[in-house]
């Protein structure tokens, strides 16, 4: 369980990043982290990897204050970055180095992946393309068998045949112990796999919801004209006529739209907050 409690952070004099933050993420979900550019999204992920130090609050990961960076803690949390370096070395020679670290880690799981993403671990990170590193990368994270696992923006730079295998895999390795935390901007790429969803704007969590509490409360369709202006949360104009975002309060059946989502939560900010405290 990651449980974070009033927490605070800033970066020197610049407007603070978050305010008395309150988020508890639990086991056996994969929670979809999103925001706009400079919401906050990556320096929440380094604060829960201990990377980030908050200026007040905790923030509590299995047990273990992040910011403590115990061994114990470390080798049970695997945090993948967006921007990252690798050394000029064969992938094996970065495994035999880091792999010691993470005591559930699985050579065989990794070559099974590096496979997967059509890899050899014999071939030198400085010969590969940045999707192809980003892929091994991926794989070890994976392969760590961490119960925390924290991905920043991990569809950037991959191809379209490999988002679908990131998606596949993922799924298999989402278990009841473990909690996974994907923060992206590529809504599309992840919404069969994201749930709950989390929205940050502002130094705050604007939601925090599974699909299905998102569904009952709001409802997604396409119509030829908008009508009823008050009713509607948020509308944009598309190739059927117009994608709406409703309150659903006539029990109806629809698909979440994450990016109709995000956009109808950052346009109406205090009253998805209060459908969904």
């Amino acid at each position: 369980m990651i449980q974070i409690k009033n927490l605070s952070f800033d970066y020197g004099k610049r407007k603070p990043v978050f305010r008395n933050l309150d988020l508890t993420l639990t086991e056996g979900n994969v929670y979809g982290l999103l925001g706009r550019n400079g919401a906050g999204k990556s320096s929440l992920l380094r604060n829960m990897a201990g990377l980030l130090f908050p200026t007040s609050g905790t923030c509590i990961v299995n047990g273990h204050n992040a910011q403590d960076r115990l061994p114990v803690f470390l080798q049970d949390l695997y945090f993948l970055p967006e921007e990252f370096h690798t050394p000029p070395v064969k992938i094996k020679e970065f495994v035999d180095v880091y792999a010691p670290f993470y005591p559930n880690f699985s050579r065989k799981q990794f070559l099974e992946y590096l496979e997967e993403f059509q890899l050899s671990d014999n071939e030198k990170f400085t010969e590969l393309s940045l999707g192809q590193k980003k892929k091994a990368l991926i794989g070890f994270a994976l392969s760590t068998n961490t119960k925390v696992l924290l991905m920043d923006e991990p569809t950037n730079g991959l191809d379209i045949p490999s988002k679908s295998q990131f998606r596949k895999i993922i799924a298999s390795v989402a278990t009841d112990e473990r909690i996974i935390v994907i923060s992206t901007h590529q809504v599309r790429d992840l919404e069969s796999l994201i749930d709950p969803i989390i929205i940050l704007d502002n130094s705050e969590v604007l939601l925090n919801a599974t699909t299905e509490e998102i569904t009952e409360r709001l409802c997604f369709k396409t119509v030829s004209n908008v009508t009823e202006h008050d009713k509607v949360l948020y509308s944009e104009h598309s190739l059927r006529g117009f994608s709406i975002v409703t309150q659903n309060t006539d029990n109806e059946h629809s698909k979440a739209d994450l990016e109709l989502l995000f956009n109808a939560t950052l346009t109406n900010q205090a009253q998805i907050k209060q459908l969904f405290n």
